[in-house]
């Protein structure tokens, strides 16, 4: 169970573990860190064999850096910094986090909020609830159809089905176990987080699709391809 009564409402939260995947975005993830840090202390980036200086920039920020020698994944990466965040004792809430910049820290902040006010295991952000954010018509209709998939192979009922921003608590993090290292996580980590029996909710989130998150994001054949490659697998 979350402990929350000793945590003042905007104060930093030093029982939250940010963990951040991290593949050459040295652009912008010192600005991402330094958005989160003054609300949550304690920042986990795993560089997974990023090519630029992502690492060296991440913990100048203030992360706390694990690394991949080689390209594993962003599901490698994101099992690695779950793994870190719940070896610490303190750690009793997980943030996953984009390092792109299209996260608000402010999301984060309520989704954490709600958690803890509910006592859930799971809060999912979701960019469908409401219409701030503009994906647009293609990318729209892909994101729909994973979260039709997903919905089917998990039996969750979700809006979003791959978006990254979300808080999970120890308990139910403990349960996630990723095996598919590419985007195909997205799927997996849903399906491992309903085995759980944790309960859930979504949180309505704005993702800012800046232009350097739009030259960095995944295109629409390739998200056909995460599909294609979540029903084959």
């Amino acid at each position: 169970m979350s402990r929350s009564d000793d945590i003042p409402s905007g104060a930093a939260d030093p029982r939250t573990w940010v963990v951040i995947p991290l593949y050459n975005e040295e652009s912008v993830i010192g600005d991402v860190i330094a958005g989160l840090l003054p609300h949550f202390p304690h920042i986990v980036c795993v560089d997974d064999g990023s090519r630029d200086s992502s690492a060296a920039v991440a913990e100048a920020a203030g992360a706390i850096l694990l690394r991949h020698p080689i390209n594993l994944g962003q599901g490698a990466a994101l099992q690695t910094g779950i793994t870190y965040a719940l070896s610490q004792p303190e750690c009793d809430l997980i943030v996953t986090f984009d390092a792109d910049g299209q996260h608000r820290v402010e999301d984060a902040i309520g989704m954490v909020a709600l958690a803890r006010e509910d006592d859930l295991g799971i809060v999912f952000g979701s960019r469908f609830l409401d219409d701030r954010t503009k994906p647009g018509l293609l990318k729209t209709v892909v994101l729909k159809t994973a979260v039709f998939v997903t919905n089917l192979t998990t039996g969750l009922r979700l809006t979003d089905a791959h978006n990254g921003l979300r808080v999970l608590r120890a308990d139910a993090a403990a349960g996630v176990q990723l095996k598919q290292d590419r985007m195909a996580h997205a799927t997996e980590i849903v399906l491992q987080l309903r085995r759980t029996g944790k309960p859930w909710k979504e949180y309505p989130v704005q993702l800012l699709y800046t232009d350097y998150s739009k030259a960095k994001g995944q295109s629409v054949l390739n998200s056909v391809n995460i599909l294609v490659d979540l029903l084959v697998r």
